[in-house]
């Protein structure tokens, strides 16, 4: 598995893919990969949190602690 990404690189991707509709691939801590557009991303200290839509799914998001991401990467 690969090391984890830096806080900051974590935040600059969702924040760009965010802005961009664009679609990423996150890895937990736990090895659970996840798909989707993010809606929300909260770096204050008392959210720290993405949201995302699955692809072909407006209705579920899925809500992720910035914490318990590893790796980041746009699809």
């Amino acid at each position: 598995m690969p090391a984890k990404m830096r806080y900051e690189a974590i935040v600059e991707i969702l924040g760009y893919a965010a802005g961009n509709e664009r679609l990423v691939r996150i890895v937990t801590q736990d090895g659970t990969e996840v798909h989707g557009y993010p809606t929300s991303l909260d770096t204050h200290v008392t959210a720290h949190e993405v949201y995302l839509l699955p692809p072909g799914d407006d209705s579920t998001e899925i809500g992720i602690n910035l914490e318990a991401i590893d790796l980041v990467e746009l699809i």
